[in-house]
Parts: structure tokens; C-alpha cells; sequence
């Protein structure tokens, strides 16, 4: 007796692509074979459709606690499910920031009761935290952040003694956003001097340029090497930058690298129509920088795709370029920018899969998911892959109720996602009454 038996699926799945069916009991994945018939809760015809390992995001901010007016925990992971984001990461820079243990552990209680999908949190950083940092559970924490540049206060890590001691005493991967704030402070005020008020959001990747990422991203790779850390760079952005990673599977290596949806759809000519829309940290730059990452996916130089989704209210992204938070809201849709790619010969689906969800669960260890695997959880996205979907007010499901790609029309849509078993997400719709998703478990 199963669950759930979905007929007729076309599963991707470790480079290969496979025709079975699936059958799942008590949220994991208890047959994969051809033609199963066999007493079930429920059978759902996936009629030849693309089923993939559901995405596991390892770098949003869903904003909670302490900004729940941009985003929180049960509205963005709904966002996910939307699209096919079954497990993710959240980030540390909340109010109160992630910084202490006890912090963390109060953010997993208030996603037991929240998030829909399934996830797990970073750890982060300051000048003065390392006792904390040496103290973490490296089986409840998915990283430690660091954020070396690209941000203020007490979660900017700009002292070398500090990050001499991250990287040599982390029992964690360090997980990093790399942007030097010497050059990115210089170049405003060059910026502020010749634009004054006509200062606009075209010109924020010439202020948040490449050197700017590379001599962050470059420090962060030596220090690596120098203590023999285990090293993620988040978010890379530029040409320049892909000369610091080695190609080859990331199992293996100790420093790997990621690109983001949005560093690989836009460029900066995009500036002068969606402005601060697409105002990000590190910035989008330009079309030569998005096409070497592209190529780095290739060379497997980049390991993982993510979004970083990073909602703000539109009144927010509407303020003075000055005054704008960086960052976009991508987590619904960054699975149909994929699938664009894979429309324009640019991406194949084992790819796709490999980058989005194979590579997350090796990288970070994670226990029984990012693959379709017998004894594995049940998380599932599957694809329409031939019918449009349009981006419209109605069907954002963001809490910040808008998107740079508003009136944009996929080629591919989600049809389901499945989470733990459970159909979340079917022909547009959150399922009602769903379960709770499950805090992510690690081998490690």
C-alpha cells in the first residue's frame, strides 16, 4: 500500500533520463520501476512529463524575524513551491541577526511551524563572534556567512585578524559574499562627485565593479588555501573572477563556486529599463562577465546555481538609487529562467539538475535528498516543459507583490511540486492543509 504512485514520468536524474513510474510511502521514494501497479492513497498520470529532484536553494533571505514587512518564512517558501523549490538555506542578516546559537536555534523553532518546504539556516558572522563560531552544531547549521563587504553594522566582516580566525577555526563551510568596501566606498564618492542627483542605478556596476569583486574573492580563496578551509563562494559575477576556481566535480574540492539566476539572465544593459528593480549586491555586470559564467558552468569552474532571493517592498525599490535596497525577489521563477536556457540549447536538463540540486546535497552533505532515489525524501518538481507561463500581479506569489520579470512569458511552466511526499503545489495552486516542511539533516 503507497501514498502516492505517479505514472508515466520522464525522470532526469544523475545524467541520465529515464521513463518509470515512482511510488512513495511515509515521504520518501519506495519504488522506482516501470509500469508499478499496486494499491494507493492516490495515482496522479504525470503523462510523460520531466520529473526532477526538487531545487535545493542554499542562498535566500525570507526576511524573518524582524523584517516580516519585505517577506516571511510561510510566504517565501511558498514562493518556492511555485517554483520547485522543495529545501532551502535562509540567511543570517535578520533582525536580530543570526549571529549567536541561541539566535539560530530560534530561527529553526519559528520555521517548525512556518516553512513549507524544507530548510535549514547559515550561521553568521562578525568581527567578534568566533567563540560562537567555534561552538556550532555542524549538524544543525547548513554554513557560517560571511559577508566580506556588501554589508553594515555588526554583519560586516572587515577585520583580517577576524577572518584569519573564521577561516582557520570554522568547523563549518564558509560561505562567503565577496566585495571589497575600501573600493566600493571610493568609487561612490567618485560616482556621488560627478552624477550628484542624476546618480542612478545605471551606474551601480561601475561602482560595485569587478575589482571590487575580485579583490574580495581572491582574498578569500587565499585564505582558504592558507588554513585549508572548506570555501563556497556565493554569488560570482565576472570574468576576471573565473581564473580563481579549478574545474572537475565538487566532490573533491575544497573551494567551489556559484552563480545566481540573475547574474546569468541579465546584464547591464537592462539598467535603463528595470533601474533599481535589479539593483543587487554584487551588481550585474556586464554581457562578456555574463557569458563567462555561463561558460564556467560548463567547465564546471561554478558547481551550484541560486537565486539569492532577496525581497524588498516596491516602495523601497522605487526610493532614490541612493536610498534602494539591493536585492530581488527570484525564488518562484528561477527554475523557468533555467528552463529558458534549456529552450535556447544553453543548459541541458542533467545540468540543470546537477547544478540546482545534485551538487547542493554533496557540497553541503545533506541526508537523503537532491537525488530520485529509492529511500530518499519524495521531493519532486515536475515540469511542463512546453507551455508558457507569463508573470502577472495575480499569480506573484511573493509577500512584496511584484518582480523585475513582470509580463514576462516563460517557455516552461512547473506543473507540481512535491515535498516529502505531499503534493504542494499543482496547475498554478498551493495545496491547502499542507504538512510542515522538514528541517534538513546533514552526514557529516
Amino acid at each position: 500500500m503507497f501514498d502516492l504512485i505517479l505514472k508515466n514520468c520522464r525522470i532526469v536524474n544523475e545524467s541520465k533520463t529515464l521513463e518509470s513510474d515512482i511510488a512513495i510511502k511515509n515521504n520518501r521514494i519506495e519504488l522506482i520501476g516501470s509500469d508499478i501497479n499496486a494499491e494507493s492513497s492516490e495515482v496522479i498520470d504525470i503523462n510523460g512529463r520531466y520529473v526532477i529532484p526538487g531545487l535545493i536553494d542554499d542562498q535566500v533571505h525570507f526576511r524573518e524575524p524582524g523584517l516580516t514587512h519585505k517577506g516571511e518564512i510561510a510566504t517565501e517558501s511558498k514562493a518556492g513551491l511555485a517554483g520547485g523549490v522543495t529545501s532551502y538555506f535562509e540567511m543570517p542578516n535578520v533582525n536580530p541577526t543570526t549571529t549567536t546559537n541561541e539566535n539560530l536555534t530560534k530561527k529553526f523553532e519559528l520555521a517548525s511551524t512556518r516553512s513549507l518546504s524544507n530548510y535549514s539556516f547559515h550561521l553568521g558572522a562578525s568581527n567578534t563572534n568566533i567563540e560562537e563560531i567555534k561552538k556550532v552544531d555542524i549538524n544543525q547549521a547548513a554554513a557560517l556567512k560571511v559577508f566580506m563587504g556588501a554589508s553594515t553594522g555588526e554583519m560586516l566582516v572587515d577585520s583580517i585578524d577576524a577572518l584569519d580566525d573564521i577561516f582557520n577555526y570554522s568547523p563549518l563551510i564558509v560561505v562567503t559574499h565577496c566585495e571589497d568596501q575600501k573600493t566600493i566606498v571610493d568609487n561612490e564618492k567618485l560616482f556621488y562627485e560627478k552624477f550628484g542627483n542624476d546618480l542612478s542605478a545605471e551606474q551601480h556596476h561601475l561602482i560595485r565593479n569587478v575589482e571590487s569583486c575580485y579583490l574580495s574573492s581572491s582574498l578569500a580563496v587565499s585564505l582558504a588555501k592558507k588554513y585549508d578551509s572548506d570555501l563556497h563562494v556565493f554569488h560570482l559575477t565576472t570574468e576576471k573572477e573565473m581564473d580563481l576556481f579549478t574545474s572537475g566535480d565538487v566532490i573533491g574540492k575544497k573551494i567551489t563556486a556559484e552563480v545566481c539566476v540573475h547574474h546569468m539572465h541579465f546584464n547591464d544593459s537592462y539598467y535603463s529599463e528595470l533601474g533599481n528593480q535589479i539593483k543587487c549586491n554584487p551588481s550585474i555586470k556586464e554581457e562578456s562577465d555574463r557569458l563567462a559564467l555561463i561558460k564556467a558552468l560548463h567547465d564546471n569552474k561554478i558547481d551550484i546555481i541560486a537565486t539569492d532571493h532577496a525581497p524588498h517592498t516596491w516602495d523601497e525599490k522605487m526610493s532614490d538609487y541612493r536610498d534602494a535596497p539591493a536585492g530581488l525577489p527570484l525564488v518562484q521563477h528561477g527554475l523557468q529562467i533555467l528552463m529558458d536556457f534549456y529552450h535556447q540549447d544553453i543548459l541541458s536538463l542533467e545540468t540543470i539538475v546537477e547544478k540546482t540540486s545534485h551538487n547542493v546535497a554533496k557540497r553541503f552533505q545533506i541526508k537523503d535528498r537532491g537525488y530520485i532515489r529509492e529511500g530518499y525524501y519524495a521531493d519532486l518538481a515536475i515540469l511542463d516543459i512546453d507551455k508558457s507561463y507569463t508573470v502577472s500581479d495575480e499569480n506573484i506569489l511573493y509577500k512584496c507583490g511584484w518582480s523585475p520579470f513582470s509580463g514576462k512569458t516563460f517557455n516552461s511552466s512547473i506543473y507540481m511540486t512535491i515535498v516529502n511526499g505531499h503534493v504542494a503545489f499543482k496547475d498554478g495552486q498551493v495545496s491547502q492543509n499542507l504538512p510542515f516542511g522538514m528541517q534538513i539533516e546533514f552526514d557529516r
